[in-house]
């Protein structure tokens, strides 16, 4: 997972990553967020979920401490990162903002 994750925040088109976890209520109010997201941006971001149960070795090089945690990044490099639920529009503005 590791060296595929590495290879998909690498790229040109900005990678939003949704750190979660099943047990997070506020993860599952985010996830309809996302794909309202997705839909209105398409090709232009990629939305990836990782599990932080699963996927502990990443979300602690990350330093997530809290889910969800959202951190956007290009060419490997974050740009930004929020923890807690934003809408819609919050998302896509921070999104545009770092095309």
């Amino acid at each position: 997972m590791k060296s595929s994750f590495n290879s998909i925040i690498n790229s040109e088109t900005p990678v939003l990553v949704d750190f979660y976890a099943d047990w997070c209520g506020p993860c599952k109010t985010l996830a309809p967020i996302l794909k309202d997201v997705k839909a209105e941006l398409g090709e232009q971001i990629k939305i990836i979920k990782i599990d932080v149960d699963k996927n502990q070795s990443i979300a602690g090089k990350f330093q997530v401490r809290g889910v969800p945690t959202m951190i956007l990044f290009k060419n490997g490099t974050q740009l930004w990162r929020q923890s807690g639920v934003l809408q819609k529009q919050d998302i896509v503005a921070v999104i545009k903002q770092n095309f």
